[in-house]
């Protein structure tokens, strides 16, 4: 008869994202991890894989708990202008917050860490990048249609300026102590949607 597993994984798998997030990949080992969970090494092992594998699934768990409120904040009907500004200052606000600079993004931390020699996090990075670069494209160009952003913008060229902003707000804002260096450049960079 097969033994049932004594823990939850998702639980578990909630509890290596909050861990890995807080800590990154190379400070965070499997004896931490053991600690953190509570469940046994080869259970983890059995579960989830090795080290490198449970980080990638926490990866996945984060992204997939975000993109969906992304993807309704820029895509309500009405005017599309002000819900791309309300995501950009979000994240400004987010990277200022004590929370925001003792944990930052997870996606940037691993885009930072891990991206430059791991093909597999790399992926995974760029994809997600991919998708908020298409949810604010999209709502950039229903901003254009709608008569919101003047008709010689290029609204590739603007989600692509956002996406990069937005990622290095989250950079800034977890090394700096200075609120008003990300709000400030949040406020510079939408003035160019007027």
């Amino acid at each position: 008869m097969a033994r049932t597993k004594e823990f939850d994984p998702d639980a578990a798998l909630q509890s290596a994202l909050e861990l890995f997030w807080r800590r990154g990949y190379e400070a965070t080992s499997m004896t931490d991890l053991v600690e953190r969970l509570g469940v046994g090494r080869a259970s983890l092992y059995a579960t989830f894989g090795n080290k490198h594998e449970l980080y990638l699934k926490a990866l996945d768990r984060y992204q997939q708990a975000r993109n969906p409120q992304l993807l309704r904040e820029l895509s309500q009907p009405g005017p599309a202008l002000p819900a791309v500004r309300a995501v950009v200052r979000r994240f400004a606000t987010e990277a200022a917050t004590e929370g925001g600079r003792l944990s930052g993004c997870f996606v940037t931390n691993t885009a930072a860490e891990l991206a430059p020699h791991d093909t597999a996090a790399a992926r995974r990075v760029e994809r997600n990048w991919d998708r908020l670069e298409t949810l604010l494209h999209s709502a950039l160009v229903r901003a254009q249609a709608q008569g919101e952003l003047p008709a010689d913008r290029n609204p590739l060229a603007l989600a692509r300026m956002l996406l990069v902003l937005m990622q290095g707000l989250r950079v800034v804002g977890k090394a700096s102590a200075d609120p008003a260096r990300v709000q400030d450049a949040a406020e510079q960079a939408l003035t160019l949607l007027d």
